[in-house]
């Protein structure tokens, strides 16, 4: 479990590098979104990783790889969201929202470090269009 501790800090540095460089790009504006459209944005993107994984043909040169780093920070988003509350106009700092990001990774890191105890990384062995049918089963 040691190794996946690590492999989900360097997954994580991915999603956090791209939610920064979305943040310089964009500012905070997603702090106006309310949690239903948040939650459709993570529809859209399990939605698309399973289009991806059935079809043979894609039109837009994305893999599913980006969506699921779509998925990881809207759902970042969502608990921030969920935290703060849904601002007028985005009002958190780039410092403030660094911090609020990493709290919440370290949150579900931590979750996921209980979860692989308790069912032996049984992840590690199903498919990953099983764990994309589970995203939208959850949704």
């Amino acid at each position: 479990m040691h190794q996946t501790s690590k492999q989900y800090d360097v997954v994580i540095a991915n999603c956090r590098e791209l939610f920064m460089n979305k943040m310089t790009d964009y500012g905070r504006s997603w702090r106006i979104l309310r949690l239903p459209s948040l939650t459709d944005q993570i529809f859209i993107k399990a939605q698309r990783i399973r289009t991806i994984q059935e079809n043979e043909v894609k039109k837009v040169d994305e893999d599913e790889k980006s969506e699921f780093i779509g998925i990881i920070n809207y759902c970042i988003m969502a608990l921030i969201q969920l935290e703060k509350g849904v601002a007028e106009q985005p009002d958190l700092s780039v410092k403030e929202t660094e911090e609020l990001y990493d709290k919440h990774i370290a949150i579900t890191k931590s979750l996921m470090e209980n979860k692989n105890h308790d069912y032996g990384e049984a992840w590690r062995d199903m498919r990953v269009s099983s764990l994309t049918d589970l995203i939208l089963q959850k949704y």
